[in-house]
C-alpha cells in the first residue's frame, strides 16, 4: 500500500474555514452592498469548490490504493513480469 494516506493529499489550509467577505460599514452606500454581494459569492464558490475537489482527491486516492492492492495480490512470479 502507498505510504501516504488519502487525507495527506488534501491541502492542510483547507482545514481553515473560507472567510466571509468584509461586511459593509454602517454608512455604506448601495455600491458597497453590491461589492459585498459579489465578493461573498466568490467566497461561497471557493468553499463549494473545495467539496468537489476533495471528492476528486478521495476517488483518485481510492483508485491508487486499489491498484496497489491488485499489484500486491498478484502471484509472486507475475511480479517479475513487466506491467
Amino acid at each position: 500500500m502507498p505510504a501516504a494516506g488519502c487525507s495527506s493529499l488534501i491541502p492542510a489550509k483547507w482545514a481553515d474555514p473560507v472567510p466571509s467577505a468584509a461586511f459593509p460599514q454602517d454608512n455604506a452606500e448601495e455600491r458597497d452592498w453590491q461589492v459585498f454581494g459579489v465578493e461573498q459569492t466568490g467566497q461561497l464558490a471557493k468553499a463549494n469548490g473545495r467539496s468537489s475537489d476533495v471528492i476528486a482527491v478521495v476517488r483518485a486516492c481510492e483508485a491508487r490504493d486499489q491498484a496497489a492492492v491488485r499489484q500486491i495480490e498478484r502471484p509472486w512470479w507475475r511480479r517479475l513480469l513487466p506491467g
